[in-house]
């Protein structure tokens, strides 16, 4: 933790020094944002303050540095802070400063040059792959913060890696990306007595019956050579197709909790696995509509097993298979200032497993659907994910009105339903309703 506050620090010292020797080649620009959540009880669930500055300097002819900080401030202790569970950063990421109440990190920290006709970006960043939205295929470059589960946008709950990100040109309309992420940070999950805390047994091993907890013990990888994540894509336009290829050698960000038991006690032993990613995507305009579509081969996936099945003593309650996910969605604009999306998701298990929690073919959907009013003034956002094997899901549905160019009030709210052991249903007791304000200068 001293190292990774010390490095930290030493890079913002070394960040501001930069900007400011080349402050007649910078831009400065912030958003702040007020939020209140209120749940199903009356109850405040958050009142947070988050502040995110942003310095762009020229550095030299062919250098540019971007700066990125955030700031966050909740008067309630519902949510829980990053400093409590530490355990996912590595010593040089995480936040500067956390307590139960305020956070500061650098959100992200990078510099763009170009050598030898490639595009190089150095430094703490955000990699997104693939196109879907609410759920996740290809999009696992970046590890994510599930703080409030998934209710925050991709784009803010994404924790961003110090990485190496290399683009070189193929030709007129090709280019092939090359990644080296050598930051070992993964999922940042809710921590116990908080809101979103995981409670699902597709989630949480669930124990048999009479046992008890004996330890908790978990393992990362430590080796910055050994241990990065390396990635590859290739992007190619053909007629009338966007397409990429993609592949990932990379830790998944989601621990294994392995369960050994011991007469009438269990200890779990935590540790993260490694995984091939092999997948694509594919899009395509045809007038009104844009189809895509994504897939994605993992070799190695974990998941839980029944307490009572024959697997959970021999395989220490952990399922091991490769695993086929991918989406098919659909984009329709063909009405003015409307935007309609609809996409099916589905991952399935190569291997089959006795007593495993999830099933083998795992169905999931949604639907988007955006419309603006008032020449943009006024906006309505609208998300459902529908979980088909448990029915379950969620409604996430926002008002927006802007102020003025730069002000914008919005009234929302965030809705679960289903069954409490399933994946949305587990939070359907958390329904909250959001009044916020977001000022941009």
């Amino acid at each position: 933790m001293r190292m990774q506050l010390g490095l930290s620090f030493l890079s913002l010292i070394i960040a501001l020094l930069l900007a400011i020797s080349n402050k007649a080649h910078a831009e400065y620009s912030a958003i702040l944002e007020q939020e209140w959540s209120i749940d199903n009880n009356g109850n405040g669930q958050k009142f947070e303050t988050l502040f995110e500055p942003q310095y762009t300097s020229s550095l030299s002819d062919n250098v540019e540095m971007t700066f990125i900080g955030r700031v966050r401030f909740d008067s309630f202790d519902h949510l829980g802070m990053a400093n409590k569970n530490s355990e996912n950063y590595s010593g040089i990421n995480g936040p500067l400063f956390a307590n139960n109440h305020t956070s500061f990190s650098i959100r992200e920290w990078y510099f763009d040059t170009e050598i030898a006709n490639s595009f190089w970006r150095i430094g703490k960043q955000q990699v997104v792959w693939g196109q879907a939205d609410g759920l996740k295929v290809l999009d696992v470059v970046n590890p994510q913060s599930y703080r409030e589960f998934i209710l925050d946008d991709f784009d803010d709950s994404r924790i961003p890696l110090w990485m190496l990100n290399v683009e070189i040109p193929v030709g007129d309309d090709d280019s092939l990306q090359l990644l080296w992420i050598p930051d070992l940070s993964y999922n940042e999950y809710a921590i116990a007595g908080s809101v979103y805390q995981a409670t699902s047994p597709l989630l949480v091993p669930i124990l048999p019956e009479g046992f008890e907890i004996a330890g908790f013990h978990q393992s990362k990888p430590d080796s910055v050579i050994k241990d990065s994540d390396v990635g590859l894509r290739y992007s190619k336009f053909y007629q009338g197709w966007d397409l990429t290829f993609n592949t990932l050698y990379h830790f998944l960000d989601a621990p294994v909790n392995y369960q050994v038991v011991e007469k009438n006690k269990v200890s779990i032993y935590a540790q993260y696995e490694r995984s091939y990613l092999i997948g694509g995507t594919a899009s395509k305009a045809f007038g009104d509509f844009t189809l895509r579509t994504e897939v994605g081969y993992s070799s190695d996936s974990f998941h839980l097993v029944d307490n009572d099945s024959a697997n959970y003593l021999t395989k220490q309650g952990i399922h091991q298979s490769a695993d086929v996910s991918s989406v098919i969605g659909l984009d329709f604009q063909g009405l003015t200032d409307i935007f309609i999306s609809a996409q099916w998701f589905q991952s399935y298990l190569l291997d089959d497993g006795v007593g495993l929690v999830r099933p083998q073919h795992d169905h999931s959907f949604s639907l988007i659907y955006n419309q603006s009013f008032a020449n943009e003034v006024w906006t309505f956002e609208g998300l459902i994910l529908h979980g088909q094997d448990k029915g379950d899901g969620s409604i996430q549905a926002k008002l927006s009105y802007m102020l003025e160019s730069n002000i914008k009030l919005w009234l929302g709210t965030d809705i679960f339903y289903g069954n409490k052991s399933a994946l949305f249903g587990q939070f359907k007791e958390t329904d909250r309703v959001n009044i916020g304000i977001e000022w941009g200068f």
